[in-house]
Parts: structure tokens; sequence; C-alpha cells
């Protein structure tokens, strides 16, 4: 079987490490991948929202498969145009992962089909927004509407950062199209976790729960990234406390999406926040966390290729899916200054002695160099039997590698240790 994954990034290299696991593959293709997925995949020099181009590609090649991994070309419906070329695709439709590409779309699902969130109000008209700040508790949570890489949620604690946060989307355009709407939640306190499960619109198959480290600096301190790291597991979890998140969260809204005439299917992800109220929805995803994904498919023993065809198929009862009892560490590398100014282009070395896994993000090939290409530039994980022993030893291989003005944060898991 010929399969062509779509992105760029650590997590997709994650996929194409998982996928060339299964005997069933003959090739593996990755448009645009990067420096690490070429040891693996052909490259192929497409950009991952060029619909026309990856489809003229799959068609030409004749690849069995298309597994869309990024939210971008999801969102513009990339699964939509290889189902209506006749070629097999892994991912929701545009229609499904709206659930990601719109917040007010998310909560408003929510909203009418009773799954627990934040309070919430939708705005596209500054003065509105502004009228709103003044007359609710902060502090407050600003989002924008769209797609922002990760970065468009601001936490306001004072009413100037609220209406600086307002002023920044609905006026200055901080984030273009995806901030022409805005959405003002209340702020809720708790543990975050991030649940994810394959789904083929009615079957729900969870995957181990995971924690994602957003903020830049340790501490919880800086901006928000995409993700500085990732743990496994997110939350000791009782068996009660999984039953919950599937029964109140995870199927109604499989169950909403599919009557609403959106049904589901591919990977569903949940970033939950465990409050005194009980489990709330802090956002969906419409595919695999990053970095979440590059700490949980190394704990994955099913073949990878029979759950993505199950799903495809709507068959996805008909197999049960298998994980390692190990735990997990990911750390994040990223560029000095990431998520803001960066410069790229320098050289990685130490990575022929590391001895966990290397998820590369932000690489390119310079004839038999790698060098930085990115912000977030590679993700080492580290399997254990128990977390603090994952968590030594991804730190062990992360100082093997250097790169000019490496960043990454120390302290990845210890809240979840005790720390």
């Amino acid at each position: 079987m010929d399969i062509l994954v779509v992105g760029s990034g650590g997590r997709e290299h994650a996929i194409v490490w998982a996928l060339s696991k299964s005997p069933r593959v003959n090739r593996l293709y990755c448009a645009p991948g990067n420096g690490g997925i070429a040891s693996l995949a052909q490259c192929v020099d497409i950009a991952a929202t060029d619909l026309d181009g990856m489809t003229d590609f799959a068609r030409e090649t004749g690849v069995d498969l298309v597994f869309v991994a990024s939210d971008d070309p999801l969102a513009l419906g990339m699964v939509d145009r290889m189902e209506e070329a006749g070629i097999r695709a892994f991912g929701p439709r545009a229609q499904a992962a709206a659930l990601e590409s719109s917040k007010a779309f998310s909560k408003d699902l929510m909203k009418r089909y009773g799954i627990p969130t934040a309070a919430y109000a939708v705005f596209s008209q500054l003065e509105e927004a502004l009228s709103y700040v003044e007359t609710h508790p902060l502090p407050l949570v600003v989002k924008a509407d769209g797609l922002a890489l990760g970065k468009g949620a601001l936490i306001a604690r004072t009413r100037d950062e609220a209406r600086d946060a307002v002023r920044s989307m609905l006026e200055g355009h901080a984030f273009g199209a995806a901030g022409a709407t805005v959405v003002i939640e209340e702020y809720m306190e708790g543990d975050e976790l991030t649940v994810m499960v394959f789904t083929d619109g009615e079957t729900v198959v969870p995957m181990p729960c995971a924690r994602d480290h957003k903020r830049a600096f340790d501490g919880d301190k800086g901006l928000n990234t995409g993700g500085m790291g990732a743990i496994v597991p997110g939350h000791r979890a009782t068996e009660a406390e999984r039953k919950e998140w599937m029964d109140l969260i995870i199927r109604p809204t499989v169950d909403a999406m599919r009557a609403e005439g959106r049904r589901f299917q591919g990977v569903l992800y949940c970033e939950l926040m465990l409050t005194p109220l009980g489990p709330r929805v802090i956002e969906f995803n419409a595919r695999f966390g990053d970095p979440e994904a590059q700490a949980v498919l190394p704990l994955l023993r099913t073949d990878l290729v029979e759950i993505v065809e199950a799903v495809i198929d709507r068959r996805l009862n008909e197999i049960a899916v298998e994980w390692d009892s190990s735990e997990s560490c990911c750390v994040v590398m990223a560029s000095g200054g990431y998520p803001e100014k960066y410069q790229k282009g320098y050289e990685i070395t130490g990575l022929d002695e590391v001895e966990a896994l290397v998820f590369h993000a932000g690489t390119r090939r310079e004839s038999d160099r790698i060098v930085t290409n990115g912000g977030r530039v590679l993700a080492v994980t580290a399997l254990a039997e128990h977390l603090e022993d994952a968590i030594a030893a991804a730190y062990r291989e992360v100082a093997k590698i250097h790169f000019r003005d490496r960043h990454f944060r120390t302290d990845i898991g210890h809240r979840s240790t005790g720390r």
C-alpha cells in the first residue's frame, strides 16, 4: 500500500514513523515533509494547503490512501477533495473539521447538546465585545474564532488586558481572518489534560490521555505556543473518570456531529479542564495534537494502517486497539525567540548519539547536514515503565542535541510527578 501524509511537523513525523512500521506499507510520501521525515518517506515539495497540487500528485502517483494530518488542509476541505477524486482519505471533511476551525461553531454545538464547557459569547463587532468585557467578571479568556497555530487564546486578568486582546483581534487583525470573530469565555480553573480518540463517526476508541505544556517557559510562564512538551499519562485517571469523559463529553460530541449531518471521522482531540464541578471542554481539535502525537503514538501496538482503514470504512467496532503499558515524556526543542521572532538555518549536531525517539518539526536537509527551519525544531520522546524515568531519559537525550540558541523547558511533566 502507498500512503501520502499531508503536513510537515513533528506530529507528521510521528505519524509517518508509526505507518512505516506496518508490513502493509509499500511506499510512503509526505508533503511537504521535513528533514527528518525524509529518512522514512519521499518528501514532496507541495504546500499542505495546496488542494489542487496535492490531489494531482495523489492521482498521478496512484497512492492508495491520504492521511491528512494538520488543521489547515482539513479546514480547507482536503479530505473532501480527495474523496471527490476517488482517493481514500483519513480525516474529517471540512464540515466536520469546523469543530476545530470555528470556535463559535464548536461552542454553539456544545450549548445545543448540553456538553459541559465554559460560559461564552461570540462577537464580530468591536463595541459589543468591549461592552461585554466591562460587565463580566475577570479573568476572561479571549479567543480568535479560527485557526491560529495554537496561539489564538489570551487570558485577560484585568479590564485593560481584555480590552487590548479584543482590540488586537478585531481592530488590529492580529490573527487575520481567524480573529475577525472572537469568542470571550469565562476563565476555568483545574487540571488540564488531552483526551484523543479514533472515531468513525459512531464507534469511539480512546487513546491514553496526555498533558500538553503550552507556555513557552518553565513554570507555565510566557506566551502560548503550539506546545513545548507532553506526557502520558496526563492524569492518573480512575476507570470511573475515563467513563465519565466518554459518556459526558466524547460520545455526545460524536453523536451531535452525526445528528447535525457533519459526521466526524478521524482523530478527535478534546482538551479538558477537570474543574470542581466536573470535566468541561476547553476546545476540540480535528486531528492529533502536536506534541501529544509524539508522546502517544510510540505506545500504539496495533497496526496504525488497520485503524485508519477501519475508520474510513466505518467498521472501527470490528478491531481491537492495543496500547503499551509504558509511560512517556516528549520534550520539544525550539529556536530561541519562539513563539515570536527567531532565526533559522543553524546546524543541528548530536542526533546520531541520541538513544530516544527524535521527531523532526522545523528542520531541513542541506547536503549532509540537518539545519533548523522553524520555531519548534525537534521533539524528543522517551518511554519507561514509570513517568519519572521517562522524563529523566528524555532530558538525558535532549542534552546530547545542540544548535545555536536552542530553547526547551526544563520542567515537562514535573507537575505530574510532584517535583
